[in-house]
């Protein structure tokens, strides 16, 4: 097997984030489950936006700020996504570059915008999201680039893709194309309401071995297995998974294997911002680990180190080099 160009590509939806402040009565008075995410239509996106208060605008959606991460920790990254040929799109694809990302997937022409998600963050740091996904749903199996995929060292794919269908097949496509070269293929169940949604598929997707890295929370995992007790969802993820990482917030993670049930404690925060990209930052510090070849404990703890910098602030990626944080923190990286 040659030699990869790339060590992580991420394909996901195109999303520029919106982000205020607000209130817990706010949520209630607007009808909002806190800590969700939901898709709405741009009629409900508009009357949110214009319902919120003094916003920030950035680059987000789930598997972008996973590349955003990885960057920032010195990987060479790629992603696939959909944004469409206006204001947004070009903000999109410009953030994206500007990291070092590769970002070539053509913009959607004369159809739906691009993508935006709605996040009202409360005062103890928990994001409520209303995602738009407008020009995402163009995404198809053309946009893949057999190259660009084969070149890859891990492809890290983001659940919500499954609510678009020809999105899926582009999940097919490339996931296809990644193990004919010999690569590794990653998912994230997303989040919990995304689980609910598309069990079954994403339970057949860990089961046949096309997923060989699974990222989940434990609300997730609990929502994955149908049951309310947590130990019980790791002993059955431990009998379906090749690898798999479950975030438990500031109690840390738990690396599951074949083998075991692994503990890593979580980097200790303690101004906790804005939680919003924290599982999409975790994803990042694991998968850089993993495509250098560093153990899975070491991928837990960096994982950790790059979500406990990503909710020290407002937004959804870093605002400070990860790989300095983590060579101060003894990664020799």
């Amino acid at each position: 097997m040659t030699e990869a160009r790339y060590d992580v590509l991420g394909i996901g939806n195109a999303i520029v984030d919106i982000l205020a402040r607000a209130e817990e009565d706010f949520l209630v008075e607007q009808q909002l489950s806190k800590g969700s995410m939901r898709l709405v239509d741009m009629t409900e996106s508009k009357r949110l936006y214009a319902a919120m208060g003094p916003a920030i605008e950035a680059s987000g959606g789930s598997a972008g700020n996973t590349v955003a991460g990885v960057a920032s920790l010195g990987g060479k990254t790629a992603f696939v996504g959909k944004v469409a040929d206006d204001e947004l799109g070009a903000i999109y694809g410009h953030d994206m570059r500007s990291i070092g990302a590769t970002f070539d997937v053509a913009p959607l022409v004369g159809g739906a915008p691009t993508a935006r998600c709605m996040i009202f963050v409360t005062p103890d740091g928990e994001r409520t999201m209303n995602t738009y996904l407008g020009a995402c749903h163009a995404l198809t199996p053309d946009d893949i680039d057999p190259v660009l995929f084969a070149d890859t060292k891990i492809t890290y794919f983001e659940g919500f893709l499954w609510d678009a269908p020809s999105a899926r097949d582009a999940f097919f496509k490339a996931a296809d194309i990644a193990h004919s070269a010999g690569r590794q293929v990653s998912l994230t169940l997303s989040d919990a309401f995304c689980v609910d949604r598309f069990r079954g598929d994403f339970l057949r997707l860990l089961r046949d071995g096309t997923i060989d890295i699974l990222f989940a929370n434990e609300v997730e995992l609990k929502s994955f297995y149908e049951t309310s007790s947590f130990n019980t969802a790791l002993k059955a993820l431990r009998q379906d998974c090749r690898i798999a990482t479950v975030t438990v917030g500031a109690e840390g993670s738990y690396v599951v294997t074949p083998d075991g049930i692994e503990h890593v404690p979580a980097t200790v925060v303690e101004d906790v911002v804005d939680t919003t990209g924290a599982g999409d930052l975790y994803a990042s510090g694991f998968l850089y680990a993993v495509a250098k070849g560093l153990d899975l404990r070491t991928a837990a703890a960096l994982g950790s180190l790059a979500a406990g910098e990503v909710i020290n602030h407002m937004g959804p990626r870093p605002a400070t080099s990860l790989i300095d944080l983590a060579r101060q923190s003894g990664y020799a990286l």
